[in-house]
């Protein structure tokens, strides 16, 4: 049963064991400094027969934070709660890739060091978005993001060392690959849409300008790690956060293109209709699959028989699961025996302890 979803691949230098890729889910449950801590652990060992987790997403800093009790990589305590996430991986034989983020405009100064503004390619304001903040009497809330600052082009090496210590940081950590966060309408798909970015210098206006941050970034994860161990998450057509570009192809294309000659290990495509954007079509899956030559990861609703005949028609080499692995620790075993899957919880995806995380049942 789904041969070709369940059979092995190779990324970048990493031997996975099968096709099914757990996808970043923000859980908010790290601990105090945003440290990852045991509860995390238990969370990504039980998961560790994915062929490769990708983490919940980690800001590279203060300034990269949009929601409280998510897990940072930009300390010495975060690098250490990090490491034991990833030994206990290894132990089971499993592979492990660290997503770097930083979410741009999607923040509020209650998250931000001494109150200060979020940053963004430019002062827009996004529509239609949240972040997870604590309030000052300590009750925790949803809240409109603030008008961001527009970054000066001084301050942009400055972000892209931020990823880049961060992939260091991940290295030092243990993990087999790090995932550049390019997707979902935070910092670096902020600079791509032509809506949110509103620049006349050289990030700014033409689409190469648009994508220049993103390749920086690319750049220096591969100067630190190498690039048969760096993947990228894109999301074109995605339509929230306020995005609303003008060229999402032309964009994705490009990018696939510049990233293909890089030599990464991979690619991983957020499909954008489960926030209502439309279904990609045949067309560009083929024209994605022609542009870049290493592994393409999709992610989009799937279930184990749509997932096995994307790869088996050639569009995608692996398939990542959200939501099945939040309620199904065991999903490959459930996958290889045909098994019911578990229901997740919705009330439980964000914040708490072990209710909705740690404590759904395995197979007998």
């Amino acid at each position: 049963m789904y041969k070709k979803l369940l059979s092995p691949v190779k990324t970048g230098s990493i031997q996975l064991n099968n096709r099914v890729v757990m996808a970043p889910l923000t859980r908010s449950r790290a601990g105090a400094g945003d440290v990852p801590r045991e509860l995390n652990v238990q969370y990504y060992k039980q998961r560790a027969t994915a062929g490769l987790i990708v983490t919940e997403a980690s800001q590279v800093s203060r300034q990269g934070q949009g929601y409280a009790w998510t897990p940072g990589i930009y300390t010495d305590a975060q690098e250490a709660g990090w490491a034991k996430v990833v030994d206990a991986v290894h132990a089971e034989g499993g592979h492990i890739a660290l997503q770097l983020w930083h979410v741009g405009r999607i923040s509020h100064p209650l998250l931000q060091e001494n109150g200060a503004q979020p940053v963004a390619p430019s002062a827009i304001v996004p529509e239609n978005s949240r972040s997870f903040v604590i309030l000052p009497d300590g009750t925790p809330s949803n809240v409109a993001p603030e008008m961001p600052r527009a970054l000066e082009n001084s301050e942009i090496p400055g972000i892209v060392a931020q990823y880049r210590q961060a992939a260091q940081r991940a290295k030092r950590a243990g993990f087999d690959l790090v995932e550049v966060h390019a997707a979902n309408g935070y910092l670096l798909q902020q600079f791509m849409a032509t809506n949110s970015n509103q620049r006349t210098d050289n990030y700014g206006g033409s689409l190469e300008n648009r994508a220049r941050l993103t390749l920086e970034v690319v750049d220096a994860a591969i100067a630190e790690i190498g690039a048969d161990r760096v993947g990228i998450r894109l999301s074109p057509h995605f339509n929230a956060h306020g995005i609303a570009d003008a060229e999402p192809e032309a964009m994705a294309l490009y990018l696939l293109k510049a990233l293909s000659e890089r030599g990464i290990a991979y690619v991983h495509i957020a499909e954008p209709d489960w926030v209502g954007g439309p279904v990609l079509s045949d067309e560009f899956r083929q024209q994605m699959r022609a542009a870049f030559n290493g592994t393409l990861i999709c992610c989009g609703n799937y279930s184990a028989e749509e997932g096995n005949a994307l790869i088996e028609q050639g569009l995608a080499d692996a398939v990542a699961f959200g939501r099945p692995f939040i309620a199904n620790p065991d999903l490959v075993a459930r996958f290889a025996q045909g098994a019911e899957l578990n229901t997740p919880d919705r009330d439980t995806f964000y914040g708490g302890n072990e209710k909705g995380y740690t404590d759904y049942p395995f197979l007998k």
